[in-house]
């Protein structure tokens, strides 16, 4: 069972926690904007929003009390390593499956609409 949290660490545990959300979203956005526009020097930006993550989600463990279940601390080890590794494998799986579309509009010719 876990520990309530303490009432001095309430705003620690408030303030990490939407940290790991917004370090979450920097580290998705600054990968996607880094491969779609093919812009490899925003690449460890990105990494850097991901430390910032893992930094947040360290400080929330610890003083939510997490650390001190084997379980929970798994699972926070787990929910770090999924997102590492989902923004790569959601970008290998979409170049995969727009690959034929982009196949596509090369062979085709290209049609130009003229307006009368």
């Amino acid at each position: 069972m876990l520990e309530p949290v303490k009432l001095a660490d309430f705003f620690i545990v408030f303030f990490s926690a939407a940290s790991v959300i917004m370090f979450g979203a920097t580290y998705a956005l600054l990968f996607a904007w880094s491969r779609m526009r093919n812009r490899p020097r925003l690449m460890p930006l990105a990494y850097l929003g991901y430390f910032g993550l893992v930094i947040s989600v360290i400080v929330l463990a610890v003083h939510a009390n997490l650390f001190n279940n084997t379980f929970w601390s798994v699972i926070v080890m787990l929910m770090l390593v999924g997102y590492l590794v989902a923004p790569h494998g959601i970008w290998h799986l979409c170049v995969e499956t727009h690959a034929d579309e982009h196949a596509d509009e090369v062979a085709a010719p290209i049609k130009v609409f003229q307006q009368r």
